[in-house]
């Protein structure tokens, strides 16, 4: 599974998540992300159809499909949860 955090340095709910992502994936050194910053990568912006309404994870699945995606601020629980649930995938 890979998750695609997109944010941005303006957005006050990017900046709440990010350490929270950061427990996340110290805790699950298996799981891959990439972040990209709205403002400095227009052509991923396009790519995952992002308006200004951050943050967004996108989910996607071993062979780079999109399973899924969560906007806003989400409880650390309800991240944990998503990735338990289609870890698999």
């Amino acid at each position: 599974m890979k998750v695609i955090k997109i944010g941005a340095i303006w957005c006050s709910g990017c900046m709440i998540m990010k350490p929270l992502w950061e427990e996340i994936e110290k805790e699950n050194p298996w799981l891959e992300t990439e972040y990209y910053d709205y403002d400095e990568n227009e052509e991923m912006m396009k790519k995952y159809e992002i308006n200004d309404r951050l943050p967004v994870f996108i989910f996607l699945d071993k062979d780079g499909n999109e399973i899924l995606r969560l906007m806003g601020e989400k409880s650390k629980e309800e991240i944990l949860k998503t990735i338990e649930e289609n870890k698999e995938k």
